[in-house]
């Protein structure tokens, strides 16, 4: 899977199918349910999933059939030994849209199939195979802003090995007693997928310390067949799955949910990131709030100092010839407010730019602090009307994931150790 790294991997996962969950895998791949947990899933879409082996009547039907024709053997298998298997390939919906979409992931899928079809062993093992078109990735649509949907195919087969059947000792021709009787398909998940020895360049078993081979985990085979059928059917620019990632083994339901997790980091990343946003928004209109107040504060003073000013009409007496007269200090008086009058006549002219400015600024400000704010409303009313809930969700999904440590069974040391590549 893809890392955001802008590298496109392929994916191969096996998953084991028990008698019980076959007939809810039926539902779910065959879309045969009214209602679906996964939210991604758009029963509208459904016309579009691909068929490339359609179920002629239900899995267990099928198996049925196969049993009853011979093409597979359950003799000597236990009452709960697992019958069915599912391979689910896949690869980042991002490597399909940049191909030309659905298109190309029915080609892509198509060979896909045939690919299974060797992993299998066969086709007529395969009970469905059927390309899924309906799932829409929600984190690519919200930010392409457009319908982006993940496409994968899911395979259900029966696992099977070839066995023989000796000549017991009961056979009447001694001579053929311990001779090969007959050769069946023997049902056997254990051996399908059983761990096969590591080899090296020259293709002899790597041994350990104590002679014992080391073995390969036989999804690490599956992982290596998938991606080296894909790259010789001509899909050059995929790579491998990561190499010990233990995505192999998720579920569809698991890696989903790791998906999602993601999906709700990035967002609570961007609601973070607004919230920071607002917040400087805030504190910038508030100072420019504050440089707007003091100009106006600055105009008002102005205004009063100019209605004072008015009193200079008062001052003075007129003359006989209609000329003033002014005493020694009323021409002071006068000589000071006319300097300062044209000193406030400068000021003033200043003064409105600023306040126009202001004025300009406190607005834009304005604007942009409350489409912020609408931007981030909801995550505000989540944290209004359920805080404690929201602060817990937030602090399991940021919360650091640990490290596991597993030690290997006993049992593995016994018959060897399994190493996945």
């Amino acid at each position: 899977m893809a890392r955001n790294d802008g590298i496109d991997r392929t994916s191969a996962r096996n998953l084991a199918v028990s008698d019980k969950a076959v007939g809810n895998t039926q539902q779910h791949n065959e879309r045969e349910k009214d209602s679906y947990r996964n939210p991604d899933i758009i029963p509208q879409r459904a016309a579009w999933n691909v068929h490339f082996k359609k179920p002629a009547a239900s899995y267990t039907d099928l198996f049925a059939q196969l049993e009853a024709n011979g093409t597979i053997s359950t003799r000597g298998l236990k009452p709960d030994a697992t019958h069915y298997c599912e391979l689910i390939f896949d690869v980042n919906s991002a490597y399909f849209d940049n191909h030309g979409g659905y298109e190309f992931a029915k080609q892509f899928y198509a060979d896909a199939y045939k690919a299974a079809v060797q992993i299998i062993g066969g086709e007529q093992y395969i009970l469905s195979a059927v390309m899924h078109a309906d799932e829409i990735n929600r984190a690519m649509t919200e930010v392409l802003g457009r319908e982006v949907y993940h496409y994968h195919l899911h395979v259900v087969y029966v696992p099977v090995v070839e066995k023989q059947i000796l000549w017991s000792k009961r056979c009447k021709d001694k001579a053929l007693v311990g001779t090969v009787k007959e050769t069946v398909m023997q049902v056997s998940r254990s051996k399908k997928w059983a761990s096969k020895p590591l080899l090296d360049d020259a293709g002899k078993p790597v041994l350990q310390k104590n002679g014992k081979p080391v073995l390969k985990k036989s999804y690490s085979v599956l992982q290596d067949d998938f991606f080296n059928y894909m790259r010789a059917a001509g899909y050059t620019d995929v790579e491998r799955g990561e190499r010990g990632s233990t995505e192999e083994h998720l579920t569809v339901t698991q890696f989903k949910v790791q998906r999602e997790q993601e999906r709700l980091d990035s967002l609570t990343a961007q609601a973070d990131q607004k919230a920071q946003s607002l917040a400087k928004t805030s504190q910038t209109l508030s100072k420019k709030e504050k440089e707007l107040a003091a100009v106006q504060k600055k105009a008002t003073l102005t205004k009063e100092a100019l209605i004072h000013a008015r009193d200079l009409d008062y001052i003075g007496k007129r003359t006989f010839l209609g000329n003033y007269s002014l005493t020694e200090e009323e021409f002071s008086k006068l000589k000071k407010q006319a300097d300062h009058g044209y000193m406030m006549d400068v000021e003033n002219l200043r003064l409105k730019e600023e306040l126009s400015t202001a004025k300009k600024e406190a607005a834009h400000w304005g604007q942009k602090y409350h489409e912020l704010w609408y931007e981030v409303k909801p995550y505000l009313d989540a944290l209004h009307r359920a805080p404690e809930l929201v602060r817990s969700f937030l602090e399991k999904i940021l919360a650091p994931k640990q490290e596991r440590t597993v030690n290997a069974p006993q049992r593995n040391r016994k018959r060897g150790q399994d190493v996945e590549l």
